[in-house]
């Protein structure tokens, strides 16, 4: 076997720059001890990629959850100036 033949190939925009440290560290060890460890591996990336995928979502969901929280005090706002001129105009002498 060569000495590049398994190592893992992580995308690199979403894996710290840490873990590419330790792949690139792996990819330089025998193959025996490689083969023992590039499963490990695998999975250390994949869970990283998950946790920015879920990480990503989570800050989406706060983003539009902070548009939404504008909107609603804007609606509340215009509610209440509205319920304010309608008690003024029903106080109004006539």
């Amino acid at each position: 076997m060569s000495n590049q033949a398994r190592v893992v190939k992580p995308n690199n925009d979403d894996i710290p720059r840490e873990i590419l440290d330790l792949a690139a560290a792996i990819g330089q060890l025998p193959d025996e001890q490689r083969e023992k460890i590039d499963p490990v591996l695998g999975k250390v990336i994949d869970s990283t990629k998950r946790r920015r995928r879920i990480l990503s979502l989570v800050q989406d969901a706060l983003s539009q959850l902070r548009l939404d929280m504008k909107y609603l005090a804007f609606d509340l706002e215009a509610t209440r100036r509205e319920r304010d001129d309608y008690r003024r105009k029903l106080e109004e002498p006539s």
